[in-house]
Protein backbone atom coordinates (compact mmCIF):
# COMPACT_ATOMS: atom_id res chain seq x y z
CA UNK A 1 0.00 0.00 0.00
CA UNK A 2 0.80 3.65 0.01
CA UNK A 3 2.76 5.03 3.11
CA UNK A 4 -0.08 6.89 4.83
CA UNK A 5 -3.51 5.07 3.29
CA UNK A 6 -3.63 2.98 6.00
CA UNK A 7 -3.19 5.99 8.56
CA UNK A 8 -6.42 7.22 6.03
CA UNK A 9 -8.07 4.01 5.95
CA UNK A 10 -8.08 3.88 9.58
CA UNK A 11 -9.20 7.30 10.47
CA UNK A 12 -12.47 6.91 7.69
CA UNK A 13 -13.52 3.64 9.55
CA UNK A 14 -12.91 5.78 13.59
CA UNK A 15 -14.99 8.53 12.10
CA UNK A 16 -17.55 6.11 10.65
CA UNK A 17 -17.72 4.19 13.89
CA UNK A 18 -18.14 7.55 16.46
CA UNK A 19 -20.76 8.54 13.92
CA UNK A 20 -22.36 5.03 14.51
CA UNK A 21 -22.42 4.15 10.96
CA UNK A 22 -21.40 0.21 12.01
CA UNK A 23 -24.66 0.09 14.22
CA UNK A 24 -27.76 -1.77 13.36
CA UNK A 25 -26.42 -3.52 10.52
CA UNK A 26 -28.04 -6.32 8.82
CA UNK A 27 -26.90 -10.00 10.66
CA UNK A 28 -25.68 -8.04 13.53
CA UNK A 29 -24.75 -10.42 16.44
CA UNK A 30 -24.92 -13.09 14.32
CA UNK A 31 -21.94 -15.42 12.63
CA UNK A 32 -20.31 -15.12 9.79
CA UNK A 33 -21.22 -18.19 7.45
CA UNK A 34 -17.25 -17.64 5.89
CA UNK A 35 -17.02 -19.61 2.30
CA UNK A 36 -14.80 -22.41 2.94
CA UNK A 37 -11.72 -21.92 0.55
CA UNK A 38 -8.87 -24.76 1.78
CA UNK A 39 -9.21 -26.32 -1.06
CA UNK A 40 -8.01 -23.74 -3.49
CA UNK A 41 -4.56 -22.58 -3.54
CA UNK A 42 -3.87 -19.72 -1.90
CA UNK A 43 -2.50 -17.77 -4.87
CA UNK A 44 -5.62 -18.10 -6.24
CA UNK A 45 -8.21 -17.29 -3.57
CA UNK A 46 -8.91 -13.60 -4.40
CA UNK A 47 -9.67 -14.30 -7.88
CA UNK A 48 -11.49 -16.99 -6.75
CA UNK A 49 -13.64 -14.91 -4.77
CA UNK A 50 -14.26 -12.06 -7.07
CA UNK A 51 -15.15 -14.51 -9.88
CA UNK A 52 -17.99 -15.76 -7.22
CA UNK A 53 -19.03 -12.67 -6.39
CA UNK A 54 -19.09 -12.01 -10.05
CA UNK A 55 -21.38 -14.72 -10.40
CA UNK A 56 -18.51 -16.34 -13.16
CA UNK A 57 -19.06 -20.07 -13.38
CA UNK A 58 -16.33 -21.97 -14.56
CA UNK A 59 -16.73 -22.97 -18.11
CA UNK A 60 -17.46 -26.74 -17.22
CA UNK A 61 -20.64 -25.64 -14.91
CA UNK A 62 -21.57 -23.28 -17.36
CA UNK A 63 -21.75 -26.38 -19.91
CA UNK A 64 -23.53 -28.57 -17.25
CA UNK A 65 -26.18 -26.34 -16.74
CA UNK A 66 -26.85 -25.52 -20.05
CA UNK A 67 -27.07 -29.09 -20.92
CA UNK A 68 -29.52 -30.09 -17.64
CA UNK A 69 -31.81 -26.95 -19.18
CA UNK A 70 -31.42 -28.53 -22.50
CA UNK A 71 -32.61 -32.17 -21.19
CA UNK A 72 -35.62 -30.44 -19.59
CA UNK A 73 -36.57 -28.79 -22.46
CA UNK A 74 -36.28 -32.29 -24.51
CA UNK A 75 -38.56 -33.85 -22.08
CA UNK A 76 -41.44 -31.24 -23.35
CA UNK A 77 -41.02 -31.60 -27.04
CA UNK A 78 -43.98 -33.56 -29.23
CA UNK A 79 -42.12 -32.90 -32.78
CA UNK A 80 -39.56 -35.68 -33.54
CA UNK A 81 -37.38 -33.56 -35.84
CA UNK A 82 -37.43 -30.95 -32.68
CA UNK A 83 -36.65 -33.73 -30.57
CA UNK A 84 -34.04 -35.11 -32.87
CA UNK A 85 -32.11 -31.37 -33.28
CA UNK A 86 -32.50 -31.29 -28.96
CA UNK A 87 -30.72 -34.73 -28.92
CA UNK A 88 -27.89 -33.52 -31.34
CA UNK A 89 -27.54 -30.35 -29.44
CA UNK A 90 -27.30 -32.14 -25.95
CA UNK A 91 -24.45 -34.58 -27.41
CA UNK A 92 -22.53 -31.66 -28.94
CA UNK A 93 -22.63 -29.78 -25.74
CA UNK A 94 -20.96 -33.18 -23.99
CA UNK A 95 -18.78 -33.29 -26.52
CA UNK A 96 -18.03 -29.55 -26.13
CA UNK A 97 -17.37 -30.29 -22.10
CA UNK A 98 -15.27 -33.58 -22.51
CA UNK A 99 -13.04 -31.89 -24.87
CA UNK A 100 -12.98 -28.77 -22.59
CA UNK A 101 -12.32 -31.19 -19.39
CA UNK A 102 -9.32 -32.91 -21.50
CA UNK A 103 -9.35 -35.79 -18.94
CA UNK A 104 -8.59 -39.76 -19.71
CA UNK A 105 -11.55 -40.27 -22.36
CA UNK A 106 -12.39 -43.20 -20.16
CA UNK A 107 -13.68 -40.80 -17.67
CA UNK A 108 -15.94 -38.25 -20.58
CA UNK A 109 -19.79 -38.34 -20.14
CA UNK A 110 -21.08 -40.44 -22.33
CA UNK A 111 -23.63 -38.82 -24.58
CA UNK A 112 -27.07 -38.82 -24.03
CA UNK A 113 -29.86 -40.74 -26.03
CA UNK A 114 -27.43 -42.40 -28.97
CA UNK A 115 -28.51 -45.95 -27.95
CA UNK A 116 -31.99 -45.26 -28.41
CA UNK A 117 -31.13 -42.86 -31.59
CA UNK A 118 -29.77 -45.83 -33.07
CA UNK A 119 -32.26 -48.13 -32.18
CA UNK A 120 -35.03 -45.64 -33.33
CA UNK A 121 -33.19 -45.50 -37.06
CA UNK A 122 -32.79 -49.39 -36.61
CA UNK A 123 -36.49 -49.64 -36.53
CA UNK A 124 -37.59 -47.30 -39.11
CA UNK A 125 -35.26 -49.52 -41.64
CA UNK A 126 -37.13 -52.70 -41.04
Amino acid sequence: MFPGFEKLIESRIKKAQDEGAFENLPGSGRPLHLYDDQHIPEDLRMAYKVLKNADCLPPEVQLLKEIRTTEDLLAGMTDTAQQYRTIKKINFLIMKLNALRGANPAHDFPQRYYSEVVDRLGADKA
